[in-house]
C-alpha cells in the first residue's frame, strides 16, 4: 500500500485506489500521516476537526471514521507488515513502512543528495533530487481541508520543496549546466519575487550564457520590488556579482564552487531529468 500527501491525497494499494471520500475522514487520515508512527491525540484530532467547536457527537463521530479507515487499511493491505491504525489510551497511531509515504522517501532523498554534493558527487545529488521533487504532483495535501496542525505540516513540506529544488539548481550550475535552468530559474523567480537566491542563481546562469542584458535586467527588477515592497537592497553576493557582469561581461567561470573550492566540469552533462 501506498500513501501519497505531496500533492492530493491518494491511498493505492497496486492498481486500486481506496483513497476516502468524506472530507472529514481524508482529514483524519492526512493528519494520522502527518505523525505517522507516533500517537496523535484525540483532542488534537477533534481540534483539527471541527476547528475548536467540536459538536456533542464528536466523539463518537471521530471513532466513526477511524472504524471506516480501518476497513480501508485492511482492504488494501491483509499482509502482517502491512499499515495498522492503533487505539494506545485515548489517542491514535498509524504504523507505516517508510516506503509507504511519499512525503519520507522524498526527505531520506533530499537528504542523500545533500551528501552527495558535500562530496562534490553531482551526478548522484542530480539523480536524487530529480527523484525526490518528482514524487511531487501539486501542492501538498492540495485537496485536505486543513486547520492549524496540517497548515504546520504543509508549510514544512513546501520549504522542504523548495530548498531541493535551490539544491538541484546548485548541483546543475556546478556541473556546467547552466544553459539547462535558465527558463526553470525564471519561473521560479516569477513565482518567488522576494526570493533572493533564485534571482541570483538567474543572474549568474544568464552571464554565463552571454546574456549579459538580461542578467542586469534581473538585478534591477528585484532591487525596484525589494525597495518597493521592503525598503531594502539587495544583498553583498547580489550587489558582487552585478559589478562583475559590469566589469567583465559575465559571473563566476563556472557556476558556484564546490565545496572544496574546485569548480565543476567544463561541459555540460547528459540531462538526469527535465527541468
Amino acid at each position: 500500500m501506498r500513501f501519497q500527501v505531496l500533492g492530493t491525497l491518494e491511498v493505492q494499494a497496486g492498481t486500486r485506489r481506496l483513497t476516502p471520500s468524506a472530507p472529514k475522514q481524508r482529514t483524519v487520515l492526512a493528519l494520522l500521516l502527518s505523525s505517522a508512527n507516533e500517537v496523535m491525540p484525540t483532542e488534537a484530532l477533534v481540534q483539527e476537526l471541527w476547528e475548536g467547536h467540536p459538536p456533542v457527537s464528536a466523539p463518537t463521530t471521530l471513532q466513526t471514521y477511524v472504524y471506516q479507515l480501518r476497513k480501508l487499511l485492511l482492504r488494501g493491505d491483509r499482509e502482517a507488515d502491512g499499515p495498522r491504525l492503533v487505539t494506545k489510551h485515548g489517542a491514535y497511531l498509524l504504523a507505516v513502512e517508510d516506503d509507504m509515504l511519499d512525503a519520507v522517501r522524498f526527505e531520506r532523498l533530499v537528504n542523500a543528495a545533500q551528501r552527495d554534493l558535500r562530496a562534490n558527487k553531482l551526478e548522484p545529488a542530480s539523480a536524487a533530487l530529480c527523484q525526490a521533487l518528482g514524487l511531487w504532483h501539486g501542492s501538498a495535501l492540495a485537496d485536505v481541508v486543513t486547520g492549524s496542525r496540517l497548515a504546520i505540516y504543509t508549510t514544512r513540506l513546501e520549504e522542504l520543496r523548495v530548498h531541493a529544488t535551490k539544491l538541484k539548481i546548485e548541483a546543475w550550475l556546478r556541473m556546467g549546466r547552466h544553459h539547462e535552468v535558465i527558463a526553470e530559474l525564471k519561473q521560479l523567480t516569477a513565482v518567488h519575487p522576494l526570493d533572493e537566491w533564485f534571482h541570483l542563481r538567474l543572474m549568474e546562469a544568464l552571464s554565463l550564457a552571454s546574456r549579459r542584458h538580461e542578467a542586469l535586467e534581473v538585478y534591477h527588477r528585484l532591487r525596484y520590488i525589494l525597495r518597493e515592497e521592503l525598503g531594502l537592497e539587495p544583498g553583498s553576493e547580489m550587489q558582487e556579482l552585478q559589478r562583475m557582469v559590469l566589469a567583465t561581461g559575465h559571473g563566476p567561470v563556472l557556476g558556484r564552487a564546490a565545496p572544496n573550492g574546485r569548480r565543476g566540469p567544463a561541459l555540460p552533462q547528459k540531462a538526469d531529468c527535465v527541468l
